[in-house]
């Protein structure tokens, strides 16, 4: 072999394991990643009707679980800074801008059939799944 020259390195790729969602059947018969979008819906109250009713399937448990999570957290930060005057008159439309695109993303999320995890928040649903 001519110096200088060395042979390509044939590096195996690592994949990570997928996060995507699987083709597995729900409560309500409909696709897992729509009825996972719809528990994003109406906020902490479609997170809590699709915990309570879908028994099986994981990925629909985990975001029911994180949509009421998520939501519940946001509508008490927002009550507890419309409470504060000045302060809370300020802060309490960030809040609800945060909601909007947060909510927004989460089912855009749910829908794609990613396992997308609210920062602290979703730790704490996986672990309690």
């Amino acid at each position: 072999m001519p110096r200088g020259r060395r042979k390509a390195s044939k590096k195996k790729s690592v994949k990570e394991p997928s996060k995507k969602a699987s083709k597995s059947k729900t409560i309500l018969g409909i696709p897992e990643t729509w009825e996972a979008a719809l528990a994003y819906l109406l906020g902490w109250l479609t997170g809590l009707i699709f915990l309570l009713i879908e028994k099986e399937n994981k990925y629909v448990k985990f975001h029911a679980m994180q949509s009421l999570a998520t939501f519940i957290t946001l509508t008490v930060a927002s009550i507890v800074l419309g409470a504060i005057p000045v302060v809370g008159v300020l802060l309490s439309p960030i809040i609800g801008l945060i909601s909007i695109v947060l909510w927004l993303w989460l089912m855009y999320k749910a829908f794609s059939g990613e396992k997308w995890k609210v920062p602290y928040i979703g730790d704490v649903v996986e672990k309690n799944l």
